[in-house]
């Protein structure tokens, strides 16, 4: 299939999991994908293991750093000619029971997973062309149920869902397509990191025995099909509606 043939992506988190993923998925249909984030080894190795008729161009970039954001922005725009796409993959992971819950792991929770993706959605937004432009950004089952030791995490991407919503409604009258894609239990560097934790040893998990998949763990491969689903004319009429991919965790 060559669904993203001439078609132009921006896409944040493209150095591991989802969103290296995504990039893969994307260049073997024929897009153009300009990748961020800020491991630039992990960008190298997403840039060597996409094959396909598309490109791939990448930059280390922060999505703290608003900055940062704003030129890497200028200079897709710059390098590819048009944005047809953002897809907003960046995210962090906090296991993290409220007594020992930090500021700082609280602030960088919202700093990457809300403030970056609205950044980002604020300086894609100007270059998406009304009646086919898309943004897909990567929420969390997560913002839609409890999760014991998870409430910061929860919370944010219970923002970004919130914000995708919300910026669908905004969008829908330019013909712009905004859907939020929310993956349950999925096996990614950052999920693998919570069992090598050796500070949640002895913490009850015994309450995501009710809320995982029968299916196991969805794979990075898994979420890409959904992300990309989203972002192509197959999805045309798909918009502000949570695209919950979790196995049926939540039945």
């Amino acid at each position: 299939m060559h669904r993203f043939s001439g078609t132009n992506v921006v896409l944040t988190g493209g150095g591991s999991g989802i969103g290296r993923a995504t990039v893969q998925r994307l260049v073997t249909e024929g897009a153009a994908v300009y990748v961020v984030d800020r491991d630039g080894d992990g960008l190298a190795e997403t840039a060597q293991g996409a094959l396909g008729s598309g490109r791939v161009v990448t930059e280390v970039v922060d999505v703290r750093d608003e900055a940062a954001v704003v030129a890497a922005v200028a200079r897709a725009h710059q390098e590819l000619g048009s944005i047809d796409v953002l897809v907003n993959a960046a995210g962090v992971h906090r296991t993290t029971p409220i007594e020992t819950l930090s500021v700082p792991d609280l602030r960088e929770l919202f700093e990457i997973n809300l403030v970056g993706t609205a950044v980002f959605c604020r300086e894609v937004v100007p270059h998406l062309p009304e009646g086919a432009g898309v943004i897909v950004n990567v929420a969390s089952s997560s913002a839609a149920h409890g999760n014991p030791y998870m409430s910061a995490y929860s919370a944010s991407k219970g923002a970004v869902l919130g914000f995708t919503l919300s910026l669908a409604a905004e969008l829908a009258g330019r013909g712009i397509r905004v859907v939020p894609v929310s993956p349950g239990q999925v096996d990614t560097p950052l999920t693998r990191a919570v069992g090598g934790d050796a500070s949640l040893a002895g913490l009850d998990f015994s309450y995501f025995d009710r809320i995982r998949s029968p299916w196991g763990p969805a794979t990075p491969d898994q979420l890409a099909g959904a992300i990309v689903f989203a972002a192509s004319r197959d999805a045309a009429y798909l918009t502000g509606v949570d695209l919950r991919v979790d196995g049926g965790s939540h039945i």
